[in-house]
């Protein structure tokens, strides 16, 4: 599984990739869990979120969602979150 973030605006609207390939991974399983959450709980196109706020797209293995500041439930913060850390 291709897990892809990206994240744009912010106060100095500095655009940020990052992705992780689960497949060789040892925690796969937890990994697809929570994409499946996410992409379950999904929303279609872009949201407004809050002046200097961070928009992200989160794609995996082709299928795309949107959020924005502050409305990221908890499965999608934790997912970019550990995406933008651990992704290259």
């Amino acid at each position: 599984m291709r897990i892809q973030v990206r994240r744009t605006g912010g106060f100095a609207g500095i655009e940020r990739r990052a992705e992780v390939d689960t497949s060789e991974r040892s925690d796969a399983r937890e990994w697809h869990a929570l994409a499946e959450r996410v992409l379950s709980a999904g929303r279609g196109g872009p949201r407004a979120g809050v002046p200097d706020g961070f928009h992200y797209e989160i794609t995996v293995d082709g299928r795309t969602v949107h959020t924005a500041d502050p409305h990221l439930t908890e499965d999608e913060r934790e997912l970019v979150s550990r995406v933008l850390k651990e992704g290259a």
